[in-house]
C-alpha cells in the first residue's frame, strides 16, 4: 500500500525547518535525522485524516494522533520524543508566522516509562563472588573488584579510577570522585578492606609492571590500568561460569548494592549519598524494586496471598 503523499506546502515548510536546524542551530545530521523521521510520519497523518495546512492542527488533532501512535504499539519513549520534536516544530512555525497559535501548548508530555533495573539476589552474588580463582594475581584481583563494588555501589568508571591513595583503609573509607567531578567519600566493608589488603599484599606486585609505577589500585595483566572493556569482559566470563541467566553488568552490582541495604533499613538519603545521585529521585527507583520484591514474598509464602 502506498503512503499518502504530503501535501508540497507541508513539505517545503518542513524542508525549511530541518535547513534551520542544520544551519542556524547547527544540529547533527543524526539529530536532524531523528526530527524528520518524527514530523514525516506526523504529516503523514495528517493528509490520512485530510488535513493539508498546518494552521489546521488544534489540541484535538494532536491528541488523537499520540493515541493514533500508542494503538499501533509505538513506546512511550517514541511518543515522548516525538511530542517533544512537534513542540519545537510549532514553535518555530508560529515564529515564522506559518501559523497564529501554537497547538502543543495544551498538551503535556507523557512521562517516561520506568524500567526496574536487574538487581541479583543475595544468594546470586554469593554464587558470582564464588567463582575467581584467589591462588592467581588476576583471580584474586577480579574477587577484589567484585567485594568493592558490590561493597561500595561504585560505577565502573570509579572502580577503575581508584589510586592507591584514594584508599584509607585503616579508617574504613575509600573516596572517589563521581559524576560532575563531585567527590564522595565511601565506608567500606571489612570482607571488601580484607580482599583489598591481600591484593594489594600478593596479587598487585606480581601484575605491577617493574619499569614504570602506576597510581591505580586495579591493573591488568600488563602492568596499566585495567579498562572498563577488561572489567565488563572478565564479567560476563564469571556470570557465566555461576550459572546465572540473568543480564548483569558491572552496574547490576551497583543496583544489587542499593537494592540490598535499602531491604535491611537504610535511609534513602544516605543511599543517595552513597551513590552520589544528585537528585533523590533518581535514588527513589530502588524502593520501588524493593516493595516488588516484598509483594513477590508475600505472594509466595502467605497461605491466603
Amino acid at each position: 500500500m502506498d503512503q499518502p503523499k504530503i501535501d508540497q506546502e507541508m513539505q517545503d515548510q518542513l524542508a525549511d525547518y530541518l535547513h534551520f536546524l542544520r544551519v542556524e542551530r547547527g544540529l547533527v545530521t543524526n539529530t536532524i535525522k531523528s526530527y524528520s523521521q518524527d514530523l514525516t510520519a506526523f504529516s503523514t497523518y495528517l493528509v490520512t485524516q485530510k488535513i493539508h495546512h498546518y494552521e489546521q492542527v488544534d489540541r484535538y488533532v494532536l491528541l488523537n494522533y499520540l493515541q493514533f501512535m500508542d494503538e499501533a504499539g509505538k513506546s512511550r519513549n517514541t511518543i515522548i520524543h516525538s511530542v517533544s520534536s512537534l513542540r519545537k516544530f510549532f514553535q518555530y512555525l508560529v515564529s515564522m508566522h506559518v501559523t497564529t497559535s501554537d497547538p502543543m501548548i495544551k498538551i503535556d508530555t507523557p512521562k517516561r516509562a520506568h524500567h526496574l533495573p536487574q538487581v541479583l539476589s543475595a544468594n546470586e552474588v554469593e554464587r558470582l563472588l564464588a567463582v575467581p580463582k584467589l591462588d592467581t594475581p588476576l583471580g584474586l584481583r577480579d574477587r577484589t573488584i567484585l567485594e568493592v563494588m558490590y561493597a561500595t555501589g561504585l560505577r565502573v568508571s570509579e572502580t577503575i579510577s581508584l589510586k592507591m591513595d584514594d584508599l584509607h583503609l585503616d579508617l574504613g573509607l575509600i573516596q572517589t570522585i563521581g559524576k560532575g567531578d563531585k567527590e564522595r567519600i565511601i565506608p567500606i566493608g571489612d570482607v571488601a578492606i580484607d580482599f583489598v589488603t591481600r591484593y594489594l599484599k600478593t596479587a598487585r606486585p606480581k601484575l605491577a609492571s617493574a619499569k614504570r609505577r602506576n597510581p591505580y589500585l586495579f591493573l591488568n595483566n600488563h602492568g596499566g590500568q585495567l579498562t572498563r572493556q577488561g572489567v565488563w569482559k572478565n564479567l560476563k566470563a564469571i556470570v557465566k561460569a555461576a550459572g546465572i541467566e540473568k543480564n548483569v553488568t558491572p552496574h547490576t552490582l551497583r543496583h544489587s548494592f542499593a537494592t540490598h541495604i535499602l531491604e535491611n533499613g537504610a535511609d534513602l538519603r544516605v543511599v543517595q549519598e552513597l551513590l552520589g545521585h544528585a537528585d533523590i529521585s533518581t535514588t527513589q527507583i530502588y524502593t520501588h524494586i524493593t516493595k516488588k520484591r516484598l509483594a513477590e514474598v508475600y505472594n509466595k509464602y502467605h497461605p491466603r496471598a
